[in-house]
């Protein structure tokens, strides 16, 4: 941050390191803006939350959240996918490069999400494709054997460059970590 204001700095110090807080609080400040609740803000049922107490609350913050990073990581992307250019909201994902489950600190990181749609993100997930440190797709060996079925969907798309996010450049820290723990490249 070299041209902000001191107030922006202190801002950015404080929550750089706190994704899920800084989803979470500005949600909130956007629910009072809006003179309306978090949950309606953010576009969450509330017939599918508990009535009152804490997990209520947990439950709000998580959805809140969610739907942060999915604006956020999609905002990012223009609203297509970084593999195929599909440019249907109802069929893109924000997948997390690092799964949600693993890293707590990184859930809400913009760095660590890719738009994807729908076949992708699960082939992504399912480490049957992989992105490279150089912002390359890498299918693999387990999908290329599928011949016929993969042919169409993913080979033309291996070490195809992905379209990059105009705001969070994803991690090639992120990226090491999905090809070295969750990509599936041999048979076994």
């Amino acid at each position: 941050m070299s041209h902000g204001s001191k107030m922006e700095a202190e801002i950015w110090n404080e929550f750089n390191d706190d994704w899920e807080e800084l989803a979470y609080q500005s949600e909130l400040v956007l629910a009072k803006l809006r003179n309306d609740s978090v949950e309606n803000s953010a576009g969450i049922a509330s017939v599918d939350l508990p009535r009152e107490g804490k997990e209520r609350d947990a439950l709000v913050k998580t959805r809140v959240n969610q739907s942060f990073f999915r604006q956020t990581v999609l905002a990012s992307y223009d609203s297509r996918c970084c593999i195929t250019g599909i440019s249907i909201p109802e069929l893109l994902v924000a997948s997390h490069i690092i799964p949600w489950a693993i890293d707590k600190k990184n859930r809400m990181n913009p760095c660590n999400g890719l738009c994807l749609n729908a076949l992708h993100d699960k082939a992504f997930d399912k480490g049957l494709i992989t992105i490279t440190a150089d912002y390359r797709l890498k299918v693999s060996e387990v999908l290329r054997k599928r011949g016929a079925v993969a042919e169409p969907f993913f080979m033309p798309y291996d070490h195809q460059r992905i379209a990059l996010s105009q705001r969070f450049l994803p991690s090639r820290e992120f990226f090491e970590y999905h090809n070295k723990n969750i990509f599936r490249d041999s048979l076994d």
